[in-house]
């Protein structure tokens, strides 16, 4: 937990009251959870102007953590879907609260039963990136036979992307470097640009989209890429907010756009990554696995730079989940 903004080493472990379920609500025994993009931007904050939504002095939520899977241990009034003994996976990014022992979540929130093949920690991760990532590809309006270029294929938001543009049926370049060319192509991308070698806005082909999955080039950079009626999408607000700005802008003039969409999770978009995690289309892509009480060396990585894919948190030991 953390009661106050700041680096990786303000978060400590603490015992706090378990939770009760409310009506309509479960109790969760967290067996994994990750650190993500999410978390550290809340935690930090980033951007700073966030502490008007996230806290002006001190967060919120002083329990972080956007995703879980667990098991339903208790069930509230009303409670129809699920029942005790059920295994779940989530996303709360909002209320928070996945790194703890224990959670509470709606029924009807961003919730499903983890596909029997699976394991708590395999399917832990299969929500924070890959809900930004489908955001984005469904902004850029990606389908059956789209050029898609993804740049920084190897985060949790690009190994993501990757992955649910091929299930779209779309034909997709992706950006990384050199260690995770053979990763990234066993991601399904038909094509690998290593951007260590050269600029890879110079490569010679152009894009029906552009999915920018580190936010750290510019509309300006890819406009190259993009073919005449292409959409440039970023994970990132972009120098000065830009791009929200352009979002605003470029679809009122003619030619190449920058779309800016608000991410949203619900029933339905949990609901379509256990279905693409059941028939195995989209595997999370795993860096390491920290135990609980590493979770400060585990913020540490996450922004160091050098993360691929998600960061799991085990709450529970993996000799004892038995998955």
């Amino acid at each position: 937990m953390s009661a106050s903004y700041g680096p990786p080493e303000i978060v400590r472990i603490a015992e706090v009251p378990t939770p009760r379920p409310g009506d309509g609500e479960l109790l969760v025994r967290v067996h994994a959870t990750t650190v993500n993009r999410t978390d550290c931007g809340y935690r930090a904050p980033h951007p700073s102007w966030a502490r008007v939504f996230f806290g002006l002095r001190r967060p919120k939520a002083t329990i972080l953590g956007t995703e879980f899977a667990g098991e339903v241990v208790e069930v509230g009034p009303g409670v129809a879907r699920f029942e005790v003994g059920d295994r779940l996976f989530g996303y709360v990014e909002g209320t928070f609260g996945a790194h703890a022992e224990y959670l509470t979540v709606a029924e009807d929130g961003s919730v499903a039963t983890i596909p029997d093949e699976l394991s708590h920690v395999q399917a832990a991760p299969a929500t924070e990136g890959a809900h930004y990532a489908l955001m984005m590809l469904r902004a850029a309006q990606v389908a059956p036979g789209s050029d898609v270029l993804v740049y920084g294929a190897t985060g949790a938001i690009g190994s993501a992307a990757v992955q649910l543009a091929k299930h779209l049926g779309a034909t997709v370049t992706a950006v990384c470097a050199t260690d995770h060319v053979g990763m990234v192509e066993g991601l399904g991308a038909d094509r690998v640009i290593d951007y260590t070698a050269g600029d890879f806005t110079r490569h010679g082909r152009t894009y029906d989209a552009v999915i920018d999955a580190v936010g750290k080039a510019t509309f300006a950079q890819c406009r190259p890429l993009l073919r005449a009626r292409g959409i440039y999408v970023s994970s990132d607000l972009g120098p000065y907010g830009q791009n929200v700005a352009l979002s605003l802008i470029t679809p009122w003039l003619p030619g190449r756009t920058v779309r800016f969409p608000i991410p949203r999770h619900d029933q339905e978009m949990i609901a379509s990554f256990r279905e693409l995690l059941a028939t195995g289309a989209f595997r999370p892509v795993i860096d390491r696995t920290y135990p609980f009480a590493q979770i400060v060396e585990a913020y540490r990585h996450a922004e160091s730079g050098r993360k691929v894919g998600n960061l799991v948190l085990t709450v529970v030991a993996p000799d004892a989940d038995r998955t």
